[in-house]
């Protein structure tokens, strides 16, 4: 009988560009779910973190196809989030319109906003890709309203501000 030799975590194969893509497309879904569910919940990043890397990731959303997640993007969106909350913040209400400062926001398109808004600053996605990300999310979320279009211009705001010379 011969031995077999152990896998390594850096021996394990690594995902294709397209499963990689659907790993971070993912990873941005479960960013705005874990936010949400931090500020609805009074839960800290850690318990949530544990709990989206423990039971959440490798669940089938469907035709979403959303099965497993990159674990370092989820960590660091989730982090960034609420280490820099301040100025992810201050971004998201300066691409809001006066009369809807961010307080005022759906709570789900809060914990978007500010996901995206930690990609924009911290991350290092081409902006256009965090839009065109996060504006996918906002369909999950709501597929027959005006909020995807909503996102896509605040979003486009943000990133503008954040990372000017991308345009």
């Amino acid at each position: 009988m011969t031995d077999t030799p152990e896998t390594k975590p850096e021996d394990a194969p690594k995902p294709s560009g397209n499963q990689l893509r659907k790993m971070r497309s993912a990873s941005r879904f479960f960013a705005v779910q874990a936010l949400y569910q931090m500020e609805v919940s009074d839960q800290n990043v850690e318990a949530v973190r544990r709990e989206f890397e423990e039971h959440r990731f490798g669940e089938d959303f469907g035709e979403y196809d959303m099965a497993e997640g990159d674990t370092g993007l989820f960590r660091k969106l989730i982090a960034d989030a609420v280490d820099n909350q301040a100025q992810v913040d201050q971004l998201t209400d300066r691409a809001l319109v006066a009369k809807w400062p961010l307080g005022r926001i759906d709570t789900t398109l809060r914990a978007l906003f500010r996901a995206a808004a930690a990609e924009l600053l911290f991350g290092i996605a081409p902006p256009k890709v965090v839009i065109t990300e996060f504006v996918d999310v906002a369909k999950a979320f709501h597929p027959e309203g005006r909020e995807p279009k909503f996102v896509n211009a605040v979003l486009d705001h943000m990133a503008r501000e954040a990372k000017p010379e991308a345009f």
